[in-house]
């Protein structure tokens, strides 16, 4: 008879609860009532996202310094992060009096390395460096070895994979064991997805668990393909909680064994998620928080009338952020679109446009256009917002009706992401 999960890797998650629980927010597990009724199941949300640090990631953190001994403590840690790691580093070393180096990427959002730099009062150094997580892992880890100090990996150790395992033995101290049907957890490296896994799979081994990764970096979808870790050459960074190059070489064995599917999603549908949960239940999430509540339209059939569980895994999400992540929702939705529309260079051809082919509540949101001498047309980029995709395509019949010169733009294009 095969061991359980747990000891089979050798992860202690009892012990790790034992270790967290003067230190971390046991979060609450919430009945979502717009979303069971959106699906017809009861939806529950684990609120990481209401953590000490507002994310899932000081668990692991904790419990793998707190397991440090004494004379590694003195020397220092390190870590790489894209922040939520780093905070939950920051906070550990605050609240144990350690020195800390924490190198995050060139491109993390603003609000995460002050926040960063706010939970480590004054126990932390901040080094950025680098465009990916994985560029920065690596000069951290060459800091490591330089100064002799301890590196604090972000997923891929057995002692911060039982530290995010915690949440699974929280999950299922409020829902009685045997009675989830689905487990949706969002996957960067596999930290989370490993920890909780394991501990579910243990304890409730019929509960389906589905990994969500973001469509533009499906490292771990990618190992499952290749039966082990493999780098991938270029990832899309923006949910940048989840942008990981390539999975954990702990984290992939682990994953592989309790993982049931793996969900890739959009990251214009997260964005289209994290405006419904503002809108409609006043929850605030980064990206990452937002993947396993993404994957349930990829599952309405099968979950309805189930018990579902999401892990809102973060919170910290840059209000600086939102202008992009309403225009990729309205992209993704089919809802906003650009084109090139090459105008007759007389007067009122623009307001003949306007009167005989915008639609009643189609909206111009972008209009560029200069007149040069000597051209039949002009060419003019206009984005253009409907209300509808039927009403898009009522839009594109009355355009070529008209008889206009035009091409719509693809976002995702080199040209698309240059000009839009």
């Amino acid at each position: 008879m095969l061991s359980k999960i747990t000891d089979e890797f050798d992860l202690h998650i009892e012990e790790a609860a034992i270790r967290l629980s003067e230190v971390i927010r046991k979060t609450p597990l919430e009945l979502n009532l717009s979303l069971s009724r959106t699906f017809d199941s009861n939806i529950y949300l684990k609120r990481e996202d209401l953590q000490v640090v507002r994310s899932y990631k000081l668990r692991g953190a904790y419990n793998m310094m707190s397991c440090l001994d004494a004379e590694l403590l003195k020397k220092g840690v390190v870590c790489a992060s894209a922040g939520n790691h780093a905070q939950g580093v920051a906070y550990s070393c605050n609240q144990m009096g350690v020195r800390g180096v924490i190198f995050m990427p060139k491109i993390t959002p603003k609000q995460k390395i002050e926040q960063t730099r706010m939970f480590g009062n004054g126990n932390i150094e901040i080094i950025l460096v680098g465009d990916t997580f994985d560029d920065c892992a690596n000069a951290a880890k060459i800091y490591t070895i330089e100064h002799n100090m301890t590196f604090i990996p972000p997923f891929d150790h057995p002692q911060v994979i039982e530290g995010q395992g915690t949440i699974g033995l929280e999950v299922l101290k409020e829902i009685p064991e045997g009675t989830i049907d689905y487990l949706f957890i969002p996957i960067g490296g596999g930290g989370l997805c490993a920890g909780v896994g394991a501990y579910i799979k243990d304890h409730s081994p019929n509960t389906k668990i589905i990994g969500v990764e973001p469509a533009g970096a499906p490292c771990m979808k990618a190992a499952f393909e290749a039966k082990h870790p493999v780098t991938l050459a270029h990832i899309n960074k923006f949910v940048d909680g989840a942008a990981v190059q390539r999975a954990g070489d702990i984290t992939y064995p682990i994953c592989n064994k309790v993982i049931d599917d793996i969900c890739l999603v959009q990251e214009g549908e997260v964005c289209t998620t994290i405006l419904k949960l503002y809108n409609k239940d006043a929850i605030v999430v980064e990206p990452a928080g937002a993947l396993a509540i993404t994957a349930l339209n990829h599952y309405a059939d099968e979950i309805k009338g189930k018990n579902v569980v999401c892990i809102v895994s973060g919170s910290n999400n840059d209000i600086n952020r939102m202008q992009e992540i309403k225009e990729r929702s309205l992209i993704f939705e089919g809802l906003k679109h650009y084109f090139i529309i090459r105008l007759p260079q007389r007067p009122n051809a623009f307001k003949d446009f306007l009167n005989e082919v915008l639609g009643e509540h189609d909206d111009i949101v972008r209009f560029e256009y200069m007149k040069k001498n000597d051209r039949e047309n002009g060419p003019a980029l206009i984005g253009i917002e409907v209300d509808s995709v039927g009403e898009y395509d009522n839009l594109i019949v009355r355009m070529q009706n008209y008889g206009l010169d035009f091409t719509l733009l693809d976002p995702n294009s080199d040209l698309g992401k240059y000009i839009v």
